[in-house]
């Protein structure tokens, strides 16, 4: 069982708020640029396996990393998430082939499949219910401004230094993150020492079924963020847009003001009233993306998501601790987080596919993704899911 604190905007919330934003813009900072590095290196076709692939190992992670999350203690998984992802960051520039480059984003993505787990279940170990909504939304706002401020902040970065000093900068960011949570106690009361044993996977570990309302919902909403981090590099330039990560700017800042007005929101009237605004909002920006033929045009679809996205992720990672055990924290994060890198690998993978290559197939790649938000929409809306009260 895990330790409980009343004291939720304590130092330490803010330290692994900070080192949530780092490490989300540590491995996302490199993705406007990966594309033409790996056609650099001869590899033009395998540009859907870029954000594939990294997801493919993060989701098979997920088990293992809710596991030791439950076991081990939180602080050891996310360390190791970190270590994996300066690592990963510094082999970038010593690459030569196609194979070695695909390779290493599969090993890349076991990064965020612990990090962000162990982080998850910290957070959750430190708020109390009554305040719950409202402080993973603060929360979910580091990480969610690391993953899209990440781009921004290489897609501008490589405009004045080499690639390779921008994959440093990655692997330097990273170990940023580390290194400002060296003093954080570990939450989990009586946590086991580390045992080859522990990696075995037992089949009711590998999914937490109370938690299958939020699965279901970042299944289908995470479809358009693989989408998206896949085809908007080549749309912005398609557009004559020569920041390849402006899209994330603006969807970054639409997300920020919105994401602690829907945390509270959500403590007061409920996860699902706030999911059906958000899956909608998400639905009608990726819906604009396909129309999107200028440049306000596309700037104003990443607002909409922006505002989509900022009230959607806090509400269901507060939706998943509800319908948790308090013992199986990590294991229940690491489910939904399951279904994060499902639908972002399933995203990149199928949004590569159609458009492969042919800016008029652009449109059908965001017009699918909306679809997707807008079953996610009629699910919250109809499905009869467990009151908080009684799933906690």
């Amino acid at each position: 069982m895990p330790t409980a604190s009343t004291d939720v905007y304590s130092l330490r919330f803010w330290l692994l708020c900070l080192s949530s934003f780092l490490f989300s813009a540590s491995f996302n900072m490199i993705i406007p640029e990966l594309p033409n590095f790996l056609t650099s290196l001869g590899g033009a076709e395998y540009k859907g396996y870029i954000v594939g692939l990294f997801t493919i190992t993060a989701g098979l992670s997920r088990p293992f990393s809710g596991k030791l999350t439950d076991t081990i203690g939180r602080m050891p998984v996310i360390y190791f998430g970190v270590a994996v992802c300066v690592l990963c960051s510094l082999l970038y520039p010593l690459l030569t082939t196609v194979t070695a480059f695909l390779l290493l984003r599969l090993v890349h993505g076991f990064s965020t499949g612990f990090t962000p787990t162990g982080e998850s279940a910290y957070i959750a170990d430190i708020v109390p219910l009554e305040k719950r909504g409202a402080a993973i939304g603060v929360f979910g706002l580091a990480g969610s401004l690391g993953l899209a401020a990440g781009p921004a902040i290489g897609g501008e970065f490589s405009r004045y230094f080499t690639l390779d000093a921008l994959f440093y900068a990655s692997s330097g960011m990273a170990l940023l993150a580390v290194l400002v949570l060296l003093n954080q106690k570990e939450t989990l009361v009586n946590p086991q020492k580390f045992r080859l044993g522990l990696l075995r996977i037992k089949k009711d570990e590998i999914f937490e079924p109370r938690v299958w309302p939020p699965f279901v919902v970042m299944l289908l909403t995470l479809f358009c963020y693989g989408a998206v981090l896949t085809v908007t590099p080549d749309f912005s330039q398609h557009l004559g847009i020569p920041n390849k990560g402006l899209f994330f700017t603006f969807y970054t800042v639409s997300s920020i003001g919105i994401r602690f007005l829907a945390g509270r929101a959500s403590d007061r009237f409920g996860r699902v009233p706030v999911l059906r605004i958000s899956t909608f909002m998400m639905a009608l920006g990726m819906l604009v993306l396909g129309f999107a033929d200028s440049k306000m045009m596309f700037l104003g679809a990443a607002v909409l998501y922006g505002i989509g996205t900022g009230m959607n992720s806090p509400t269901l990672y507060a939706w998943t601790i509800d319908l948790s055990h308090a013992n199986r924290r990590g294991r229940a994060m690491a489910t939904v987080y399951i279904a994060l890198e499902a639908g972002i690998g399933l995203g990149a993978f199928l949004s590569a596919s159609v458009y492969d290559k042919r800016v008029e197939a652009i449109p059908y790649v965001f017009w699918s993704a909306a679809a997707l938000c807008f079953v996610a929409f009629l699910f919250v809306l109809v499905g009869r899911f467990p009151k908080r009260e009684e799933a906690v």
